[in-house]
């Protein structure tokens, strides 16, 4: 696979507008190994592949990374581009507080993004990079028609009677997915545990 890196320059579309089917996918599969020639591509006048470079670099370098990406998420907001921000969001998420500039714009794709099924990854690098705060969304992502978030509700809504209730008919839902029911089982079977050594004399919580 490293013999791919030298060819990746020429592996685009007739037009050169595009890299071919499968090569980002490819490039991914190399890691690290295709960093040093990612530092070149940015510098390129073919866009697709100055992109690729930087999303490469995005997903390897380390914390010298988080202004670039915390200012991609900020004009990502700006111009509403809604396909791509949660790649941005996955790439924050590697450095948990670290990356806290990035939060206020986490939390407005959460809120506003059109496509559903990248609010798991918004409330996923929230969730790393500042924990605190996530009550309300995490019981909200309990009615989210996405599976993902609905795991990640089940798994850290707040104990509060409304999450609680909701946890279990996601539970008793014969059209719920196998992994919600589970997850939203085993929630109840944590706590259900937990009170009742809570309610054991000379247990303590």
């Amino acid at each position: 696979m490293e013999g791919l890196i030298p060819l990746v320059p020429s592996l685009v579309t007739p037009d050169g507008h595009r890299p071919l089917p499968l090569l980002r996918q490819a490039v991914a599969h190399l890691g690290a190994l295709a960093v040093p020639a990612a530092r070149r591509w940015v510098g390129v006048e073919q866009g697709w592949l100055a992109r690729l470079g930087s999303d490469v670099l995005a997903d390897h370098l380390g914390p010298e990374v988080i202004p670039v990406l915390v200012a991609e998420l900020a004009e990502q907001w700006r111009t509403r581009a809604w396909c791509g921000p949660d790649a941005t969001a996955k790439r924050l998420a590697r450095f948990g507080p670290a990356a806290a500039g990035a939060v206020a714009d986490l939390r407005r794709f959460w809120l506003h993004t059109p496509h559903s099924y990248e609010r798991a990854a918004y409330l996923e690098a929230l969730a790393v990079i500042d924990p605190g705060g996530l009550d309300y969304t995490h019981t909200e992502s309990l009615w989210d028609c996405e599976e993902r978030a609905r795991l990640l509700g089940v798994a850290h809504a707040p104990a509060h009677p409304e999450a609680l209730e909701r946890i279990a008919a996601l539970r008793d839902d014969p059209m719920e997915t196998p992994d919600v029911r589970a997850g939203a089982e085993a929630r109840l079977e944590r706590g259900a545990a937990h009170r009742a050594d809570r309610a054991t004399p000379g247990v303590s919580a």
